[in-house]
């Protein structure tokens, strides 16, 4: 059985892994908060250089709006990867995967709701 920060850092890691493989390049800064049945997961600075570009050249509403659909098209196939390495670091099957995207400040949120709480350990106190 792991602790809660076993499990927030390896989902870090393999979300991390995701972002590097689907998009190219990973976040500059990923964390991740066990609450209860819900897993969230922040990943900051996360838009590629092309989709920088993209949001700032064209008028606002149709980069940000094709930067959006492009993400969650990437998510939507990259799902089942996702939920699969969630299930085995926590153990805990995944109900449901939400996300959305900051074109302004290319934060990034991704929240998984499990089937219950995962079982965690204590961790030893220092």
């Amino acid at each position: 059985m792991k602790t809660s920060g076993e499990i927030e850092a390896a989902i870090c890691q393999g979300m991390s892994r995701f972002e590097q493989e689907y998009m190219g390049r990973g976040p500059k800064d990923v964390h991740t908060h066990l609450i209860g049945d819900l897993l969230v997961v922040r990943l900051q600075g996360v838009l590629t250089a092309a989709e920088q570009h993209l949001v700032k050249t064209l008028h606002a509403d149709t980069g940000r709006a094709l930067l959006k659909q492009v993400r969650i098209q990437v998510m939507e196939v990259g799902r089942p990867i996702m939920e699969a390495m969630v299930q085995e670091i926590t153990g805990v099957k995944v109900v449901s995967l939400h996300h959305d995207i900051s074109t302004v400040t290319g934060e990034e949120v991704v929240l998984f709701t499990l089937v219950e709480a995962p079982g965690v350990r204590e961790a030893k106190k220092r």
